[in-house]
Formats: C-alpha cells, structure tokens, sequence
C-alpha cells in the first residue's frame, strides 16, 4: 500500500513488482481449477478402462474348478501289499 502512495522510482517498480505477482497468483489459481477439472476428466477416463481390466482378471482368475485329468500311467490290476507282515499272536500266560 505504501509502494502505491509514494512516489519515488523505487516505491514505482515495487508497486509495479507486486502487481505482477498477484496476477501471477491469481492466473496460477484459475489454473489449478483448470488442473482440477482435467484430472477429474483424466480419472473418470481411467477408472473405465480399469473397470473393463478388473472384469477381465475377475472372469480369469474365478475360473470353473474342474477336476484335472491325471497326467502318467495307472495300474489297474490288484497289487500285492509288499512289507507287510502279519502280526504274530504271542500267548503269554
């Protein structure tokens, strides 16, 4: 306020120092509403693409469980049970 009462050169170029940084400062916020408003755009944007991802990942990741086919060969005729004994009765008295 004093910049602008006085008139010396000095008190001139301070005066003229200080306008400019509020009309930088006032253009800087009309900008970060500008900002604002295409980071919202942005966001709305990507939040659909994602969707379309996650619903993906979803239908792949919950697939049906079926029961796998056993890979190898498998012995259908009985086998003998190898290294086993039968138990021994011991009479004690």
């Amino acid at each position: 306020m004093l910049s602008s009462v006085l008139r010396s050169e000095r008190a001139i170029q301070v005066n003229i120092q200080i306008m400019r940084a509020f009309f930088k400062l006032r253009r800087l916020i009309a900008g970060v509403d500008d900002l604002k408003s295409e980071l919202e755009k942005l966001k709305d944007q990507t939040d659909q693409r994602f969707q379309i991802v996650f619903e993906t990942l979803d239908q792949l990741l919950t697939v049906e469980s079926k029961p796998k086919k056993k890979i190898g060969y498998t012995v259908k005729e009985k086998q003998k049970k190898y290294g086993k004994r039968a138990k021994k009765q011991t009479a004690r008295g």
